[in-house]
């Protein structure tokens, strides 16, 4: 069995590029910056970017470009696809990007609208914290604490 799965959660280092193929088709363009924090030999904290090249095809892809912009968070669920191509020069190219099969937006940062979602309480503004139910874990039988992670 063999498995290409890709989840990433980043913030977009510039705004999205929708196009459209030949056959009318819309593909998305996203550039995705994540953050690797770690300690050195010293004990000090670093910090490391990793920059991904992101496709998102159809319908998500016309979504991503109306709600998505530079700064936004989304995590993306995918693939890893290479592709070679030659350049103007002659030179032969390649590279790998994430070509997407889910996508959600992280949390807003203003400006930015609300994406349409009557099923998803989280997306939308109109329902208050006392409306979402209570969870009682004193009638479950596995409760929090007897989680081991």
């Amino acid at each position: 069995m063999n498995l290409n799965k890709v989840f990433i959660f980043g913030n977009l280092t510039r705004d999205p590029e929708l196009r459209q193929t030949p056959s009318g088709q819309s593909v998305c363009s996203l550039n995705i910056a994540t953050n690797n924090i770690f300690f050195d030999k010293a004990g000090q904290k670093q910090q490391k970017a990793e920059f991904h090249n992101v496709v998102i095809w159809g319908r998500q892809a016309e979504i991503a470009n109306q709600f998505l912009k530079k700064g936004s968070s989304v995590l993306i669920e995918g693939r890893l696809q290479t592709r070679s191509w030659q350049d103007k020069q002659g030179a032969q190219r390649r590279t790998t990007e994430i070509v997407t099969e889910r996508m959600q937006f992280g949390p807003r940062t203003g400006g930015a609208p609300a994406p349409e979602n009557q099923n998803n309480p989280a997306l939308d503004e109109s329902v208050k914290d006392e409306e979402l139910p209570e969870i009682n874990f004193e009638d479950s039988e596995i409760k929090p604490e007897d989680i081991p992670f």
